[in-house]
């Protein structure tokens, strides 16, 4: 019987004495014992229980020697017990070689982590630099190298960070960087590439123009206003900015033929007629005009009561005045009127508008050119950034 955990065994008969059983010769054991060698001792090994005898020889004749010591276990690994055969394989130490594996994995996880830091610490300040070597604002920046889709925008702006030329949603509305005031564009002056930031390209003719909604310039007070042009026409009044849309025009900046030749010109209206007796001109003669990109600015002090031009930061000329006539209407870009008809269309490029509330020195006029005007003053207004 079982109890199912272990087979059934048959108990087998005792062999016979002298049938060898179990699968081993009949007859009496070999003298050396079933293939072992003779002398019993098994591969070398003396008789259990006998000393070895120095004065015996083998089956060779040649005096018995002791088997030599088995070598030493290398790093790692351990002899198994038992005969030292020759030719017999040596084991690994697992337990050594999984202290080994634990001290690396160890070893690598830390240099892991510390890789990991290193990396974090690199991008956040490689962010960093990004985001300082970004910064600046036109003249006031130059070195600025902004993205192709974003820029950052003066630390005042009340605009987005993410700078765009126009009012999101309307791409013929430029928004105002500094102020609340866009200037919508007529259907032949429109928003281009400048590089990575904006200009706005007039063609010369009666649509190339952009008009503020209600005006931007007070002309009882100092203020200076300030672009950079760039003219592709040969002849004619060429108008960059003015203020006004009745009869005349409060001001304006741009280009006239001043004794047969183009020149750079500041103009104010002291009456309400726009009569030659009652304007004054401060006129830039002798320069290049024609497709050379140029800052313009001109200025009024109130308290000084006159005008004066500059040019790409040098002064070009200055004249007393009485006060400016304040004609009613918006900032013009691109166009001024005189007796009552649109003149001086735009032909050519415009960007870095900017309207001050105060009258620039030369020494700040300077400045502005070369980029060191300071954080003082801000403007007011500014369109089309670079």
């Amino acid at each position: 019987m079982t109890d199912g955990t272990n087979p059934p065994s048959s108990p087998q008969p005792e062999p016979a004495h002298g049938s060898g059983g179990y699968g081993f010769p009949p007859g009496p054991p070999a003298q050396s014992g079933y293939g072992y060698p003779s002398g019993g001792g098994g591969y070398g090994y003396p008789q259990s229980g006998q000393q070895p005898n120095p004065y015996q020889q083998d089956a060779q004749g040649q005096p018995w020697q002791p088997a030599p010591a088995p070598a030493p276990a290398q790093p790692g690994f351990t002899r198994l017990a038992g005969p030292d055969i020759p030719g017999a394989s040596e084991q690994p130490d697992w337990e050594a070689m999984a202290d080994r594996s634990e001290a690396a994995r160890r070893k690598k996880k830390r240099w892991a982590l510390v890789g990991g830091v290193t990396v974090l610490a690199l991008l956040a300040g490689g962010g960093t630099f990004f985001l300082l070597a970004g910064d600046g604002d036109g003249p006031e920046g130059t070195n600025a190298q902004p993205s192709a889709s974003a820029s950052p925008e003066p630390e005042d702006s009340k605009s987005p960070a993410a700078y765009t030329a126009t009012v999101a949603g309307d791409d013929t509305l430029l928004r105002d960087s500094y102020g609340s005031t866009g200037i919508r564009l007529g259907p032949d002056l429109k928003v281009g590439p400048l590089g990575k930031r904006f200009q706005v390209v007039g063609k010369g003719n009666g649509n190339s123009w952009g008009q503020s909604a209600e005006p931007v310039v007070d002309v009882t007070k100092s203020f200076t206003i300030t672009a950079r042009a760039y003219s592709s026409a040969t002849k004619g009044s060429r108008i960059v900015m003015s203020q006004g849309d009745g009869e005349s025009f409060s001001f304006e900046l741009g280009v006239n033929e001043v004794n047969g030749k183009q020149a750079w010109i500041f103009r104010v209206q002291t009456g309400d007629k726009g009569a030659a007796a009652t304007t004054k001109t401060v006129a830039a003669e002798g320069l290049t005009i024609l497709k050379t990109p140029t800052l313009v600015m001109a200025t009024y002090d109130a308290e000084r009561k006159n005008i004066a031009l500059y040019v790409d930061g040098k002064k070009a000329g200055e004249t007393e005045v009485p006060a400016i006539w304040q004609a009613p209407g918006p900032l013009q870009l691109g166009r001024s009127k005189h007796h009552n008809i649109w003149t001086g269309p735009w032909q050519g490029a415009l960007h870095n508008i900017k309207i001050y509330n105060a009258a620039f020195s030369a020494e700040q006029a300077a400045a502005y050119k070369e980029g060191k005007l300071g954080p003082a003053p801000k403007p007011a207004h500014a369109w089309l950034l670079t």
